[in-house]
């Protein structure tokens, strides 16, 4: 029996329709869930402005620590549970969902870890005369209403990244789930609910009306929105926000890595590969274009022409798929049309360039592509990786920084020399050295600039901009 989800906003109704949830490999149903409609989301939002005004009513640091160990320890017993629904819904392979839900779970010990180790500042005063007598320093508040609207790619670990962070600084928060993937977000919400937090404090939703959800999004009682999925959205949704609420923005990138003439290529390689065809290249700091050496250039795409022929495409939720499918077949049309455009502008195609199913791509490489098609410019968000030769490190910089996006990029060298080089020059906010675009974990800045985003992701930064420094100033004789 397909599993239903009603509305996960407290004594809201709505009248518009239910969502159908299906899995990408296969296309089969595999859930329903109630869409909000425009009084739904003001019910959601009057409620959560109501929690945030009445100071009294605050949840106290202790009572969240307490649900957020409580949720943790809930999600370590379902882990396996977790693991396989995740895999099928959003179609990342079991193995890689299990990577996913132990992060989730270590993201919810981070914050945690946030709450009980960040402090505020003392700000100097005794200082001049106009200081005298005087203390001051800060503490943390909490900014407001958070909304954060999510991405299909990592159906759970994000809705903890966005989500977690609001709980614990004791913001009341409204999340929609991509609606392609939204059962791990409801799961989460409700073992939150089950660990002890009031169900006001956290709502779920998802939305069919565009209308409605930018309208949710720009409401004046937002105080922070949390964004993850395109520029273009994103960076509409951000013109309209009201005045004074801030923003955390994640878009993609189109990563870069260089690949030196002395680069380890038995270490390099693996590396690549995975990095670009993890989660059927789903990821939005994917490695994409590979800028190798001319003298090793060929080599190099060979070799990962090598490990792609490795890899089992299919059903992810076996524990033997590498690659699983796309998260629907628009996308395996969309990513055909980009790999048939660059071939026929003169691109080498030694390997994929084939659907295997309605659902599935081929792990394709691609030598040389022009720079002006799309595999080129855009990104290809499918295990798509396009190598490029060049003849010297200042040219593959150049290229590498052609595009208007900024997220994160990688040089593969033994030259320490070269590789300061490519930190100082790549336009990013993170360089990985010997190591592929797609690394993270949870407590690290993520960030994407330029078109790529606004603001730092990762647990802590993101817990710190969902608050304020307040500051208080004592002035007494006795100072």
């Amino acid at each position: 029996m397909t599993n239903h989800y009603p509305l996960m906003i407290p004594r809201a109704k709505s009248t518009d329709g239910k969502l159908d949830v299906f899995a990408p490999f296969d296309r089969s149903l595999i859930a329903t869930a109630d869409t909000a409609d425009a009084a739904a989301i003001e019910t959601a939002l009057s409620t959560a402005d109501s929690l945030y005004r009445n100071k009294q009513a605050w949840l106290s640091v202790p009572e969240r620590i307490e649900i957020l160990e409580r949720a943790a320890e809930i999600m370590q017993q379902r882990f396996d549970e977790l693991a396989i629904e995740a895999a099928r819904e959003g179609g990342k392979p079991l193995n890689d969902s299990k990577v996913e839900v132990a992060r989730a779970i270590d993201g919810m010990k981070l914050c945690i870890e946030s709450l009980r180790t960040e402090t505020g500042d003392v700000i100097p005063m005794g200082i001049n005369a106009a200081s005298m007598g005087r203390i001051a320093f800060t503490r943390a508040e909490p900014i407001g209403v958070v909304v954060a609207v999510s991405a299909f790619n990592h159906p759970l670990n994000l809705i903890v990244h966005q989500v977690a962070p609001a709980i614990a600084t004791g913001c009341p928060v409204i999340v929609k789930p991509s609606g392609e993937t939204p059962l791990s977000c409801f799961r989460f919400v409700e073992i939150m609910r089950e660990a002890g937090l009031p169900e006001e404090w956290c709502q779920a939703a998802t939305i069919k009306d565009r209308n409605v959800s930018t309208s949710l999004v720009t409401d004046s009682r937002v105080g922070f929105f949390s964004f993850i999925g395109s520029a273009q959205v994103g960076w509409m949704l951000h013109s309209k926000l009201a005045p004074g609420a801030r923003a955390a923005l994640e878009h993609g990138g189109v990563a870069p890595v260089i690949v030196e003439q002395d680069a380890d290529l038995e270490d390099c390689i693996p590396l690549l590969a995975k990095g670009g065809f993890y989660h059927a290249g789903q990821v939005c700091v994917s490695v994409q274009r590979i800028y190798a050496h001319e003298s090793i250039a060929e080599t190099v795409a060979e070799r990962i022409v090598t490990e792609a022929g490795k890899m089992s495409v299919g059903d992810p939720t076996l524990a033997e798929t590498d690659i699983g499918p796309l998260i629907n077949p628009g996308e395996v049309e969309r990513i055909h049309e980009w790999v048939t455009e660059a071939v026929e502008a003169g691109a080498k195609l030694l390997c994929g360039g084939k659907k295997l199913s309605d659902t599935c791509y081929a792990p394709t490489v691609l030598v040389n592509p022009p720079d002006d098609v799309l595999v080129s410019t855009g990104e290809v968000f499918g295990p798509v990786v396009c190598v490029y030769s060049y003849s010297d490190t200042e040219e593959a910089i150049a290229r590498a920084n052609a595009l208007p996006v900024s997220f994160q990029a990688a040089v593969f060298t033994k030259n320490i020399d070269k590789a300061l080089e490519a930190y100082a020059g790549l336009n990013a906010s993170a360089v990985m050295v010997n190591d592929h675009t797609a690394f993270r974990v949870d407590w690290m800045p993520f960030a994407g600039l330029k078109t790529s985003g606004l603001g730092i992701g990762g647990i802590p930064h993101t817990m710190h901009d969902m608050q304020i420094q307040k500051m208080m100033v004592i002035r007494s004789p006795q100072i």
